[in-house]
Protein backbone atom coordinates (compact mmCIF):
# COMPACT_ATOMS: atom_id res chain seq x y z
CA UNK A 1 0.00 0.00 0.00
CA UNK A 2 1.50 3.19 -1.39
CA UNK A 3 0.05 5.51 1.17
CA UNK A 4 1.56 5.27 4.68
CA UNK A 5 4.82 5.36 2.87
CA UNK A 6 3.97 8.38 1.05
CA UNK A 7 2.11 10.41 4.09
CA UNK A 8 4.97 10.40 6.04
CA UNK A 9 6.71 12.78 3.22
CA UNK A 10 3.04 14.99 3.00
CA UNK A 11 3.30 15.36 6.62
CA UNK A 12 7.06 15.96 7.44
CA UNK A 13 7.22 19.91 5.89
CA UNK A 14 10.54 21.56 5.64
CA UNK A 15 12.03 22.80 8.44
CA UNK A 16 13.18 26.77 8.42
CA UNK A 17 16.94 26.93 7.73
CA UNK A 18 18.78 27.35 11.28
CA UNK A 19 22.19 28.90 9.81
CA UNK A 20 23.15 31.68 7.74
CA UNK A 21 22.19 31.59 4.35
CA UNK A 22 25.03 31.00 1.69
CA UNK A 23 25.12 32.64 -1.57
CA UNK A 24 24.30 31.07 -4.11
CA UNK A 25 26.10 31.75 -7.41
CA UNK A 26 24.13 34.64 -9.87
CA UNK A 27 26.23 33.29 -12.74
CA UNK A 28 24.25 29.75 -12.63
CA UNK A 29 20.46 30.25 -14.13
CA UNK A 30 17.78 28.63 -12.57
CA UNK A 31 15.88 26.31 -15.02
CA UNK A 32 12.47 28.02 -15.74
CA UNK A 33 11.11 24.03 -16.46
CA UNK A 34 12.74 22.53 -13.72
CA UNK A 35 10.74 25.01 -11.44
CA UNK A 36 7.69 24.82 -13.01
CA UNK A 37 7.73 20.78 -12.55
CA UNK A 38 9.05 21.57 -8.49
CA UNK A 39 5.98 23.62 -8.30
CA UNK A 40 3.93 20.84 -10.20
CA UNK A 41 5.00 18.31 -7.89
CA UNK A 42 4.50 20.30 -4.44
CA UNK A 43 0.97 21.45 -5.92
CA UNK A 44 -0.30 18.06 -6.35
CA UNK A 45 0.40 17.34 -2.18
CA UNK A 46 -1.29 20.91 -1.13
CA UNK A 47 -4.16 18.72 0.18
CA UNK A 48 -3.53 15.07 1.06
CA UNK A 49 -6.64 13.92 2.24
CA UNK A 50 -7.83 14.10 -1.46
CA UNK A 51 -4.97 13.15 -3.15
CA UNK A 52 -5.52 9.90 -5.42
CA UNK A 53 -2.86 8.05 -5.05
CA UNK A 54 -2.59 6.39 -8.35
CA UNK A 55 -3.10 9.65 -10.45
CA UNK A 56 -0.29 11.02 -8.36
CA UNK A 57 2.17 8.38 -8.72
CA UNK A 58 1.71 8.37 -12.48
CA UNK A 59 2.86 12.14 -12.48
CA UNK A 60 5.77 11.58 -10.35
CA UNK A 61 6.66 8.94 -12.38
CA UNK A 62 6.84 11.49 -15.21
CA UNK A 63 8.23 14.26 -13.54
CA UNK A 64 10.81 11.84 -12.75
CA UNK A 65 11.34 10.97 -16.41
CA UNK A 66 11.56 14.70 -17.50
CA UNK A 67 14.16 15.91 -14.60
CA UNK A 68 16.34 12.80 -15.33
CA UNK A 69 15.88 14.18 -19.18
CA UNK A 70 17.15 17.82 -17.92
CA UNK A 71 19.81 16.11 -15.72
CA UNK A 72 20.83 13.92 -18.87
CA UNK A 73 21.18 17.06 -21.21
CA UNK A 74 23.29 19.14 -18.60
CA UNK A 75 20.03 22.05 -18.17
CA UNK A 76 20.53 22.25 -14.81
CA UNK A 77 23.00 24.10 -13.06
CA UNK A 78 21.64 26.27 -10.45
CA UNK A 79 21.32 25.49 -6.54
CA UNK A 80 17.61 26.04 -7.23
CA UNK A 81 17.87 23.32 -9.64
CA UNK A 82 19.24 20.73 -7.86
CA UNK A 83 17.21 21.60 -4.96
CA UNK A 84 13.98 20.98 -6.79
CA UNK A 85 15.23 18.03 -8.89
CA UNK A 86 16.09 16.65 -5.08
CA UNK A 87 11.99 16.88 -3.77
CA UNK A 88 11.08 15.58 -7.62
CA UNK A 89 12.97 12.40 -7.12
CA UNK A 90 12.22 12.28 -3.13
CA UNK A 91 8.91 11.03 -4.49
CA UNK A 92 10.10 8.03 -6.53
CA UNK A 93 9.41 4.58 -5.83
CA UNK A 94 12.70 2.84 -5.66
CA UNK A 95 16.09 2.96 -3.64
CA UNK A 96 17.87 4.48 -6.37
CA UNK A 97 15.32 7.87 -6.39
CA UNK A 98 16.22 8.26 -3.25
CA UNK A 99 19.44 7.99 -3.43
CA UNK A 100 19.72 10.06 -6.45
CA UNK A 101 17.42 13.04 -4.48
CA UNK A 102 20.66 12.99 -1.72
CA UNK A 103 22.94 13.20 -4.31
CA UNK A 104 21.19 16.22 -5.84
CA UNK A 105 20.42 17.66 -2.22
CA UNK A 106 24.16 17.89 -1.54
CA UNK A 107 24.44 19.82 -5.38
CA UNK A 108 22.15 22.28 -3.85
CA UNK A 109 23.80 22.79 -1.10
CA UNK A 110 27.61 22.88 -2.19
CA UNK A 111 25.99 25.93 -4.66
CA UNK A 112 24.50 27.89 -2.25
CA UNK A 113 21.41 26.64 -0.78
CA UNK A 114 21.62 25.49 2.60
CA UNK A 115 18.19 24.78 3.52
CA UNK A 116 18.73 21.74 1.04
CA UNK A 117 20.38 20.19 4.24
CA UNK A 118 16.93 19.30 5.41
CA UNK A 119 16.28 16.77 2.36
CA UNK A 120 19.64 15.78 2.11
CA UNK A 121 19.29 14.70 5.42
CA UNK A 122 15.14 13.35 4.73
CA UNK A 123 16.24 11.35 1.39
CA UNK A 124 19.44 9.67 3.12
CA UNK A 125 16.72 8.64 5.74
CA UNK A 126 14.10 7.37 3.15
CA UNK A 127 17.11 5.84 1.19
CA UNK A 128 18.29 3.91 4.24
CA UNK A 129 14.90 2.57 4.99
CA UNK A 130 14.22 1.91 1.65
CA UNK A 131 17.26 -0.99 1.69
CA UNK A 132 16.38 -2.26 5.12
CA UNK A 133 18.58 -0.22 7.35
CA UNK A 134 17.74 2.59 10.25
CA UNK A 135 17.45 6.03 9.50
CA UNK A 136 19.55 8.14 11.35
CA UNK A 137 18.47 11.49 11.06
CA UNK A 138 14.50 11.36 12.17
CA UNK A 139 13.02 12.49 9.25
CA UNK A 140 10.35 9.46 8.18
CA UNK A 141 7.11 8.93 10.06
CA UNK A 142 4.91 6.19 9.05
CA UNK A 143 1.71 5.22 10.56
CA UNK A 144 1.01 1.25 10.07
CA UNK A 145 -2.83 0.61 9.81
CA UNK A 146 -3.92 -0.04 13.24
CA UNK A 147 -0.74 0.69 15.02
CA UNK A 148 1.15 4.18 16.65
CA UNK A 149 3.05 6.77 14.83
CA UNK A 150 6.35 5.59 14.35
CA UNK A 151 10.15 6.39 13.05
CA UNK A 152 11.22 2.78 13.18
CA UNK A 153 13.93 1.20 12.36
CA UNK A 154 15.57 4.62 13.61
CA UNK A 155 19.02 4.96 14.84
CA UNK A 156 18.87 7.39 17.06
CA UNK A 157 22.13 7.12 19.04
CA UNK A 158 24.21 7.47 15.63
CA UNK A 159 23.87 11.48 15.37
CA UNK A 160 23.67 14.25 18.22
CA UNK A 161 21.13 16.65 18.24
CA UNK A 162 23.96 19.29 17.59
CA UNK A 163 24.07 17.48 14.35
CA UNK A 164 20.49 17.20 13.82
CA UNK A 165 20.39 20.81 13.62
CA UNK A 166 22.83 21.90 11.43
CA UNK A 167 20.98 19.99 8.83
CA UNK A 168 17.91 21.45 9.58
CA UNK A 169 16.31 18.46 11.75
CA UNK A 170 14.53 18.83 14.77
CA UNK A 171 16.17 17.23 18.08
CA UNK A 172 14.98 14.44 19.10
CA UNK A 173 12.83 15.67 21.65
CA UNK A 174 10.97 17.77 19.15
CA UNK A 175 10.70 14.44 16.93
CA UNK A 176 9.05 12.87 19.90
CA UNK A 177 6.59 15.76 20.60
CA UNK A 178 5.75 15.91 17.08
CA UNK A 179 4.90 11.95 16.79
CA UNK A 180 2.74 12.24 20.12
CA UNK A 181 1.14 15.30 18.48
CA UNK A 182 -0.05 13.40 15.11
CA UNK A 183 -0.87 10.64 17.41
CA UNK A 184 -3.71 12.38 19.39
CA UNK A 185 -4.57 14.26 15.81
CA UNK A 186 -5.01 11.49 13.64
CA UNK A 187 -4.82 8.03 16.00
Amino acid sequence: MRFPFAALLLICATPAWAGPAAAQDPDRTTNAEMTAIFDADQAARDKPATIDWEVLGAADKARRARTQALLDTGALDSADDFYHAAYVFQHGEAPEDFLKAHALAIVAVARGKPEASWIAAATLDRYLQNIGQPQIYGTQFRHPPKEKWTQEPYRRDLLSDAIRKASGVPPLAEQDKQREDWEREWP
